[in-house]
């Protein structure tokens, strides 16, 4: 859950430093204070983009952090990336921070350490769930119905495997299409290559060949020059008069003799020996040398003519000789490919497997979403019961199409009856504000139910609701705070008296010399406090004792339905158990 909140210079908001407890939470105050912006800066926080008109006018940078408790999925997550946080008191959590410039220019933090936008994100989706003032209005639009449909049966990596596999398949008929209308080109192409591959093929490049003939050329257009020095270098070390290894062996031997007189020669001795063994060894390396060694013609000849027809050739490809081995490699996988391209049998052959694996995950995501869609719409239909929808039905219709989409063989679309005897219609045609505003409500707070997300944000999502639809909407998110973090942007008095905190949001304007400035407050309310501001949200500006009153008694009802809910929940818990326990014993 969210445990603390800190924000510097974001928008009207200079310094706010706020803690957050468990439970159903609420956020008021007069329109303008800056209600939303709180909100706001959690999405920036958790990955949302954001530009320079964030940053408070006169500040070099705006700065969000957040602190949440985290959960086991997530440590592995933080752990893999080596982005883990500190733990206090056995709870382990993960501080996000997110800076952005007077230019626009963003900075993101994980536990102290740079993260990417899409890091940020990815620990987002894990941690809090927001339900924008707006998600009614997307409710009317198809495909934000299938996106909410699928998140809410979990079914959003099955449909993006559907996504994955319809690409592949179109992939496929594309080039279907590519072989069919493309045929003369490709032919083209294809002899073009089949004429490169032919004439690289008869000259047969080798790897390592350039540089091997390059030294045989060597070799052999100096064979005279090689034979020449080799003979008068073999008879200056061993084989003429006065040679080196002649006048070694005769020094050696003097020594010899001398060291027999005097041990300390024996030095001089030891160094002319290896010196004697070396000379012989050269000697006897270079008669092998001159033995091997000859005049051939006919040879320098082939290998001229081969290095000729090597480098005319690199030069009609314009790359070095030594390349053309991998220039027929890469010539002959060009032209295997455009072979299987153009054959068309295999290329529709390939087109028919991927749509089959298609058609199998896509008829999987249908009938998921099928049992999805049923108790979707029960849920949806049973919250529009205690909604003043009363005999109003909520239907998830999947609607079959006649080829298979991205998303699958079906739209999701809503459909809703607003009372009892009339048939469902899609939702952007018979839900008037009101009730596009209610069943949006209950379908936000059915799906969050379903979720795992730890930490819930409905912001204003109650607007054009009232009365004692306000309160059962209260009650609702109250139930809801029970098993997880739920924070709630309100302007309706019988939602906020059903919050375990009540946060006040104000605005002030001061004076600061070149002219006034606009400060955004926040303040945990005491029970005193909370009574004013309901009989403010009741009364408007002005406050009588009767709306004190009334807010005193909301109040008190809040507080008394809490305890109902928790008694409630008990009894539900209890009777579960009895029933699992009577089936255990049937069993």
């Amino acid at each position: 859950m969210l445990r603390s909140l800190s924000i510097r210079d974001f928008v009207i908001v200079d310094t706010l430093d706020l803690d957050f407890t468990s439970g159903f939470t609420v956020f008021t105050g007069e329109t303008g204070a800056g209600k939303s912006i709180l909100i706001d800066a959690l999405a920036l926080v958790l990955g949302e983009r954001a530009d320079a008109g964030v940053v408070r006018e006169g500040a070099p940078r705006a700065s969000v952090g957040a602190t949440f408790s985290t959960h086991p999925a997530l440590d592995a997550w933080l752990a893999e990336r080596e982005l883990n946080g500190d733990a206090e008191d056995g709870v382990h959590s993960v501080l996000l921070r997110r800076t952005v410039d007077a230019g626009g220019r963003s900075k993101a933090f994980i536990n102290g350490a740079a993260a990417t936008l899409a890091q940020l994100r990815e620990v987002g989706d894990q941690l809090v769930d927001i339900h924008g003032q707006h998600a009614h209005q997307l409710l009317l639009r198809p495909d934000a119905q299938r996106l909410l449909f699928d998140a809410h049966a979990g079914l959003t990596q099955q449909a993006g495997a559907v996504a994955e596999a319809w690409r592949a398949w179109r992939a496929c008929v594309r080039q279907r299409e590519a072989v069919e209308h493309q045929s003369r080109e490709m032919q083209l192409e294809r002899e073009r290559l089949e004429w490169q591959v032919g004439e690289l093929d008869k000259l047969n490049p080798q790897p390592g060949e350039w540089e091997e003939i390059q030294s045989e050329y060597n070799r052999l257009s100096h064979a005279a020059g090689l034979i020449d020095g080799s003979r008068a270098a073999l008879d200056a070390l061993s084989e003429a008069d006065g040679s080196v290894l002649s006048a070694l062996n005769t020094i050696v031997h003097k020594l010899q003799q001398l060291a027999d007189l005097d041990p300390a020669l024996r030095d001089v001795l030891a160094a002319l020996e290896p010196a004697q063994m070396q000379a012989e060894e050269a000697a006897h390396s270079l008669t092998r040398y001159v033995d091997r060694l000859e005049l051939d013609p006919e040879r320098l000849q082939v290998v001229e003519e081969r290095m000729q027809a090597l480098h005319a050739t690199a030069r009609k490809y314009r790359l070095p000789p030594e390349q053309l081995p991998d220039e027929l490699t890469a010539r002959r996988q060009q032209l295997d490919d455009l072979q299987a391209a153009q054959d068309l049998n295999k290329v529709m052959a390939r087109e028919a497997a991927a749509k089959a694996a298609y058609l199998t995950l896509a008829q999987h995501l249908s009938h998921a979403r099928q049992q999805a869609a049923q108790a979707l719409s029960a849920a949806v239909t049973e919250a529009m019961q205690g909604l003043s929808m009363a005999g109003g039905s909520f239907v998830t219709a999947l609607n079959a199409l006649e080829e298979g989409q991205s998303y699958g063989l079906e739209q999701v679309e809503f459909l809703v009856a607003g009372h009892a005897g009339v048939s469902a219609r899609p939702l952007a045609r018979v839900a008037s504000g009101g009730e596009l505003a209610r069943i949006s409500l209950a379908i936000s707070v059915i799906t969050s139910e379903a979720s795992p997300t730890p930490t819930l944000i409905f912001d204003e999502v109650d607007t054009g609701i009232g009365g004692a639809v306000a309160e059962v909407v209260g009650r609702r998110l109250q139930e809801l705070g029970r098993a997880r973090q739920v924070l709630c942007v309100t302007h309706l008095p019988q939602v906020a008296a059903q919050a375990g905190t009540h946060l006040l949001v104000s605005k002030e304007t001061t004076d600061a010399g070149d002219g006034s400035v606009t400060r955004s407050r926040i303040r945990v309310l005491d029970p005193a406090g909370r009574v004013v501001e309901t009989a403010r949200m009741l009364g408007g500006a002005t406050v009588t004792a009767t709306t004190l009153q009334h807010a005193e008694e909301m109040l008190a009802q809040g507080m008394a339905d809490s305890q109902v809910n928790l008694a409630s929940q008990a009894v539900r818990g209890a009777g579960a158990k009895e029933g699992r326990r009577g089936r255990r014993a049937a069993g």
